[in-house]
């Protein structure tokens, strides 16, 4: 199944300029490297929606800790944690 999950955006890892950038991103402890180039407007401590490597979009922090809770009782997250966390 594709899905996209929701996660917290720590840092900010590259910035080529104001949209091609890269971030670190917290899923409930799982660091992942992010392309952050299709949402440029989002900042350090902002949720994004995170799919195939890329941030989609910005949620609410409400609705990503929901969406992240539903995702760990239904185990769709297994694939998140293979040990190329950085």
């Amino acid at each position: 199944m594709c899905l996209s999950i929701p996660g917290k955006l720590i840092k900010i890892t590259e910035q080529l300029d104001d949209i091609f950038r890269v971030g670190k991103v917290s899923f409930d402890g799982i660091i992942k490297e992010v392309s952050l180039t299709l949402v440029p407007e989002a900042k350090v401590g902002d949720y994004v929606m995170v799919h195939v490597g890329a941030a989609i979009s910005i949620v609410n922090e409400e609705e990503a800790k929901k969406t992240f809770e539903l995702l760990k009782q239904l185990g769709e997250l297994h694939e998140l944690d293979d040990s190329d966390s950085t």
